[in-house]
């Protein structure tokens, strides 16, 4: 560690910081605007490098350089402007995590798409023209190219910063940030506003990623890796924030560029890797910002109290017929290992599809009832799985005794977690959420002497009596049935009254004596047990675990059965979890682009059917059961 070497890092850090600002300041654009959460903006930069590496392979010439990467942004604007117009237009008055679901969709059949014309090897463009060099800076050589890039950042905020203050666009854009309501009294075409605004954001994004084409080669995993750093940006500076967006990835990128200078460093006899800190030193800060100061650096406090859940549906206790189909669901789930005896992978697949069920309806709890999104619970699926898998490879304790503490594990870990988390609401909760499920992550990741790091641990079996897997499979529908059938017993205690009495209406709720963020805390922990349970009965049945199990994919996939199968009903994310797994690994078998084929499908079911697919069938049985019912006497003319 010497001065130069700091230096040359904190430049490099600033020329990190220019494209991380880019993407972060159109990602915060179009919330600020649309209030949708674009879990596609990540694919605006994957395909604005990969447009721009095509243009500069066609146009080989210093000018078709440049000219190519502004090219690239403009015709990747134009392509998130018919994104909005023919998609996000339909779905504004959708609830947001609906969006956030279409959003997801659309990311998915964006990657295949790619895959399909430009090929899974990753593509290297060549250098910039005119700054193919280096300068000395303290005896080190610095790319030229970087200080262009340094440059960029500082000219694109104040060029965002006339456009939005001294133009009558850049105005209505501002009002429409503080009150859209307003803005449409006033007789301005929203529509056209919208589009505009996306179309803006997504070129940002997209010349975020053809300026680093010299830099670093185009690869599908961009989308995924980009979009969680500028969420973060986004969230610290400020929702909405172009001035934030621009301080927070300055900050982000400096503290990573730190981290790499530091390196291996001796601490009291303890050696710390801080370049490994890399991975999870954004969402330190963010988590850090969200507990201090949830509104961002540059952002506006949120009301008090949190968001009521307009449009949901009282939860009813279960009826005749319904306890009937139940019934004869569990008698086929029973024989199901008879049933296909001669094909011993649907075992395995049911196993899977129980163990979703278990984790969707665990997040569903406190998503649904409790009204607390959550982006980061697959932080308790895998402190569940780890803490049983290492209490039986480092700790000996049979696998029995492993299922029981294991929950409990991740039961503390949502103890610790939720207590930060439940004080927050709405997008704030579910990026706190996000980001302390991504710093569990990391740790799993990278202590390799206790948790295998990358690697995982391997050897992870059940019990002797347990090896043959339809009785596993047994042991897993029972815990599974025995843990749905609990959480759906809490919702109807007053314990899950008061809950749902606090997500309906936090100060009516407080001002009856309920202290709904010690209610809501309670429910989180709840939440977390079972999600444990469910990770502690994966590991098993897999003999294996992985960091992945706990990253923000997996996160993702249980918003996505939750929300398939419906919100507003309890069987919802159970519905979700097996539509969702079954369409899995039934696509993923059958072709190479089964993300763009599973995509389509999501989308399809967020288009047609808003309330999922169990709000959707309950629909429709309780039309069928009302058609021929006649209205009362008198209730015609009342309601012509």
């Amino acid at each position: 560690m010497d001065f130069s070497g700091f230096i040359v890092q904190l430049l490099n850090g600033l020329a990190g910081a220019s494209s991380l600002f880019l993407v972060a300041a159109g990602l915060s654009l179009i919330f600020g605007v649309t209030r949708i959460v674009n879990f596609a903006h990540g694919s605006f930069y994957m395909v604005g490098i990969y447009v721009a590496y095509s243009l500069v392979m066609t146009f080989e010439s210093a000018l078709g350089f440049w000219v190519s990467v502004v090219v690239a942004a403009l015709l990747v604007g134009v392509f998130g402007a018919l994104i909005e117009i023919f998609l996000l237009r339909r779905i504004y008055h959708a609830p947001e995590l609906f969006q956030l679901l279409a959003t997801f969709a659309v990311a998915l059949m964006v990657r295949d798409a790619v895959l399909w014309y430009w090929g899974p090897e990753e593509l290297l463009g060549p250098r910039a023209p005119g700054l193919e060099g280096s300068i000395e800076i303290l005896g080190r050589n610095f790319p030229q190219y970087d200080i262009f890039l340094i440059l960029i950042g500082p000219i694109v905020l104040g060029l965002l910063w006339l456009l939005l203050t001294k133009t009558h666009w850049g105005t209505l854009v501002r009002a429409a940030t503080q009150d859209r309501g307003m803005v449409s009294a006033l007789g301005i075409n929203q529509a056209w506003l919208f589009t505009a605004v996306f179309a803006l954001g997504a070129a940002l994004a997209a010349l975020g990623g053809a300026l680093q084409l010299p830099r670093e080669p185009a690869n599908l995993e961009m989308d995924i890796h980009i979009i969680g750093a500028a969420f973060v940006i986004v969230v610290v500076g400020g929702m909405g924030s172009i001035t934030g967006a621009y301080v927070a990835a300055l900050l982000i990128a400096e503290l990573k560029a730190i981290c790499m200078w530091l390196g291996l460093v001796e601490i009291f006899g303890l050696t710390i890797s801080f370049s490994k800190l890399t991975l999870v030193v954004e969402f330190v800060v963010m988590a850090v910002v969200l507990v201090l100061r949830p509104w961002g650096l540059f952002g506006r406090p949120q009301a008090a109290g949190h968001k009521n859940n307009d449009g949901e549906m009282p939860l009813l206790p279960a009826s005749k017929i319904f306890k009937i189909g139940i019934g004869i669901v569990l008698l086929f789930l029973v024989a199901t290992p008879g049933i296909f005896s001669s094909a011993p992978y649907i075992t395995v697949l049911m196993i899977d599809i129980l163990i979703a069920a278990l984790f969707a309806t665990s997040l569903h709890f406190i998503m649904g009832p409790g009204g607390m999104h959550s982006f980061g619970h697959a932080a308790y699926f895998g402190l569940g799985a780890y803490g049983a898998a290492l209490l039986v490879q480092a700790a000996g304790l049979p696998m029995e005794m492993a299922l029981i503490v294991g929950p409990v594990i991740a039961g503390l870990g949502a103890f610790f977690y939720g207590w930060f988390c439940v004080r927050l609401s709405g997008v704030y909760l579910a990026m706190l959420t996000l980001a302390v499920a991504q710093i569990t992550w990391a740790i799993c990741f990278q202590w390799d002497d206790f948790t295998g790091g990358s690697n995982g641990l391997t050897g992870i079996w059940p019990s002797e009596w347990l090896s043959n897997k339809t009785v596993y499979y047994y042991l897993v529908l029972t815990l599974v049935v025995l843990g749905i059938m609990w959480l759906r017993r809490v919702l109807f205690s007053p314990f899950g009254y008061a809950m749902r009495a606090g997500r309906d209406s936090f100060l009516r709720a407080d001002a009856i004596g309920i202290d709904v963020k010690k209610i809501h805390w309670y429910g989180f922990v709840l939440a977390g047990v079972v999600a444990g349970l469910a990770g502690a009965l994966f590991a098993f049945s897999k003999g294996s675990i992985a960091p992945e199990t706990l990253h923000v994919n997996r996160s993702i996939d249980g918003l996505v059965m939750v929300l398939l199968g419906g919100m507003q009903n309890l069987m919802g994310p159970v519905v979700g979890a097996v539509s969702f797994t079954w369409l899995h690994d039934t696509v993923a078998r059958n072709t190479e682009f089964w993300r763009a084929m599973l995509g389509g499908i999501i989308l399809i079911l967020v288009l047609l059917f808003p309330q999922g697919i169990a709000g959707t069938l309950k629909q429709l049985v309780s039309n069928f059961q009302n058609r021929g019912v006649k209205p009362a006497v008198g209730l015609e003319g009342a309601r012509s």
